[in-house]
């Protein structure tokens, strides 16, 4: 195109003195300089519309019609990686143009030298880029992915779709590597393989964690002892899991903190997955004044067993009973089930009924008892 616009130039111009053009500087004429700044800017004028049209299409093939937040997040993630390789395309058109001055004595690019370090130097560039592009595009399509997987009623896409991800980006930079190593240094990538096997018995025992932690993450995805967002009871953390790696799970705790457990311990410890309890139990003992009359007991476990079986979070099973004769007090088991695995469900049933016992008690006028000590001294009547 560069060139097409000289030629035009040049014939509407044939009758001017254009013999400045034919000037050398460093070995290069005022022509060559003129095509590789017109190619810079010819280049640069049509790649914001080359790369908008791309990302149109490339939100045609992967996002929703419809949806703009996918259109910006697209752009938002693919427009500079796909603005710095055409800015390399339009950088290598318009160096095309021009040469080295032969005052420097360079050596061609095939020794090393200026050329070499930056035609290496250049592909290098251009590989990054393109695998920067690629690496942003599976990033765009493990969010749809999410998406979709949030909209399932099956957990374990919750957790499977990033373990995915994440796996496509592990080898995505392994092959970027190989492709580097291989086009940009040379490196005979089949010798290397083979080396690596030689000296693979010391890879894999240096890195028997990782492989462990690796494996173990396999096995929970295959074996599937919880999903992502199940609440669990693991070596005396219990939180909701909010991701799986593949070297360790991520759990956050009802104080909000984050846990982090290595995969080849949670496959090697017992684990309550409380996610997957049709039910929570409850149980929990009150205490009465020693001065509670049996009538009153009587009273105060029927009215809390009616309390139990009534509420719309629990079922039939709970049982109260006057259990015991405590060191200060009269104590009374409340046992019941709330018909839900959710945290949430249970704490605010547990309070609901917590302060309707309050209420019974009162109703009642017996008295919650607390730890106490009565001290009886004996009087000497002796002289």
């Amino acid at each position: 195109m560069v060139r097409i616009i000289f030629i035009i130039f040049e014939y509407n111009h044939k009758n001017m003195d254009l013999e400045f053009l034919s000037i050398e500087f460093l070995n290069n004429s005022v022509k060559d300089y003129l095509y590789f700044f017109l190619a810079i800017i010819i280049g640069l004028i049509i790649a914001r519309p080359i790369i908008s049209y791309l990302l149109k299409i490339a939100h045609k093939l992967f996002g929703s019609k419809d949806s703009d937040s996918e259109r910006d997040m697209l752009k938002s993630l693919l427009r500079k990686p796909l603005y710095y390789f055409f800015l390399l395309m339009i950088l290598y058109i318009g160096l095309n143009s021009l040469n080295f001055p032969h005052e420097w004595g360079l050596v061609d690019s095939s020794e090393f030298g200026l050329k070499m370090v930056i035609n290496k130097g250049f592909y290098l560039a251009v590989i990054c880029s393109i695998f920067w592009t690629i690496l942003r595009s599976v990033e765009f399509i493990g969010v749809r992915l999410k998406d979709k997987a949030a909209q399932t009623e099956s957990k374990v896409d919750d957790g499977l779709i990033p373990f995915a991800i994440d796996l496509t980006k592990v080898l995505v930079f392994i092959f970027a590597a190989v492709i580097i190593l291989g086009n940009v240094f040379n490196v005979n990538i089949t010798a290397l393989v083979a080396g690596l096997g030689v000296g693979g018995v010391a890879i894999a025992l240096a890195s028997k964690e990782s492989i462990e932690n690796l494996l173990g993450s396999f096995t929970i995805f295959f074996d599937t002892p919880f999903a992502v967002g199940d609440v669990i009871t693991l070596g005396g953390v219990t939180g909701k899991v909010e991701k799986v790696g593949f070297r360790s799970t991520r759990i956050r705790t009802f104080d909000k903190s984050i846990v982090t457990v290595p995969n080849k311990n949670i496959i090697n410890t017992e684990l309550d997955n409380l996610g997957v309890r049709p039910v929570r139990r409850v149980k929990f003992n009150i205490g009465l004044t020693y001065d509670t009359t049996i009538e009153q007991i009587k009273n105060i476990v029927n009215d809390i067993q009616k309390l139990v079986d009534d509420h719309p979070m629990t079922n039939e099973d709970g049982r109260v009973r006057f259990l015991s004769f405590g060191g200060s007090s009269l104590d009374i088991m409340v046992l019941y089930y709330v018909n839900s695995p959710e945290w949430e469900d249970l704490i605010d049933t547990q309070q609901k009924i917590n302060y309707s016992i309050i209420e019974i008690v009162n109703k009642h006028n017996s008295e919650f008892a607390f730890p106490s000590t009565s001290v009886y001294i004996e009087k000497n009547n002796s002289k």
